[in-house]
């Protein structure tokens, strides 16, 4: 090998990131002990000296949080979920009040680049809001544990998902289904995404089932259809429903987004909303307030996301003791079931 041997010539022979490499020099606990070893060996095979200028650099904090977005398909450019417009706010002056930047971006799941926020020495840990489908996004989440990068997600709890904050979706899936079965509704159709590859979706959708069982109703398939958190998605998925003729008196939209297009929807084939068909969102974003009619939906407390995201984020990275933590979601009543 010519010239003087780097940490990327190390990462190439032992078949690990750069990340991990300058992890393993480190002896940092968070890299495994025989990765740690086959590294080190490498490194004095190479003769390799570290940098004591450019690992202080490293040690240092640079004061700022990355936080990364999902790009979610949108019907204009910004290709940001408006809910999470809605939390940045929040996010924003919560990191102002301890003492952080924040840097806004979208995240890039084609390479590491997330991944090296931290080595690279732009951000101290990262926050991610969104993940499109959980499968697919299992082994991103898996890389940042191996590389030791401190984050903090918006999202469904569970274990060795690493650290994570996110509302209580199966009980808000259930009150919302609770109020249109206390309003007389009996046939309630659920719009939404119900498997393991969207969680937050899929854990709504089973509140929505333990509200029809605890209430004696049946659990009928025809009654649940697809979509993703688009107006467009739920339009669809309402006039499919209405294409096959099945019978609903309600619906439970995973989303508002999802609600506002199945009410356009309803109201394209001559339904009034909440009359023949009562809707029911959940995030209360803003234009659920503003919808026609307005919008019953569940709110989660964007606010509190917010700062609990950044709060947990800034313990992780002083290393004191932190876990994951769900937020209670509130019923928000509006005339799309009737109420005044």
């Amino acid at each position: 090998m010519k010239g003087k041997a780097t940490s990327f010539d190390i990462a190439h022979l032992a078949g690990v990131s750069q990340s991990t490499v300058s992890r393993a020099l480190r002896n940092s606990p968070l890299v495994k002990a025989e990765t740690i070893e086959k590294v080190q060996r490498i490194a004095r095979e190479l003769n390799y000296k570290v940098d004591k200028h450019a690992s202080s650099l490293r040690s240092q904090q640079s004061a700022t949080l990355a936080l990364l977005l999902f790009e979610d398909p949108t019907t204009d450019d910004s290709l940001i979920n408006p809910f999470f417009l809605s939390m940045l706010g929040s996010i924003t002056r919560a990191c102002a009040r301890q003492g952080f930047d924040l840097l806004v971006s979208f995240q890039q799941l084609s390479d590491d680049w997330h991944a090296d926020y931290e080595d690279s020495h732009k951000a101290d840990g990262i926050i991610l809001l969104g993940y499109g489908d959980d499968v697919d996004y299992q082994p991103k989440l898996k890389q940042l544990d191996q590389q030791g990068t401190r984050y903090v997600r918006w999202g469904p709890l569970s274990e060795g998902r690493g650290l994570s904050v996110g509302c209580d979706n199966r009980q808000g899936g259930q009150d919302a289904s609770q109020h249109l079965i206390a309003l007389g509704r009996r046939r309630i159709a659920f719009i939404g995404n119900a498997s393991h590859h969207y969680p937050e979706f899929f854990a709504r959708y089973q509140g929505y089932v333990r509200a029809l069982l605890e209430a004696g109703l049946s659990i009928e398939p025809a009654l649940q259809q697809d979509a993703i958190t688009t107006e467009q998605a739920g339009f669809d998925a309402v006039t499919t429903l209405l294409d096959r003729g099945t019978d609903f008196d309600a619906i439970f939209a995973a989303s508002d987004l999802i609600a506002v297009g199945a009410m356009q929807a309803l109201q394209a084939r001559g339904l009034r909303v909440p009359d023949d068909v009562a809707v029911v969102g959940f995030d209360d974003i803003p234009v659920a307030r503003f919808a026609s009619p307005p919008l019953t939906t569940v709110r989660q407390d964007t606010k509190r996301a917010g700062e609990q995201l950044v709060e947990s984020l800034v313990r992780q990275i002083r290393g004191e003791p932190v876990r994951s933590v769900t937020i209670p979601t509130q019923l928000v009543p509006r005339k799309s079931c009737g109420e005044a």
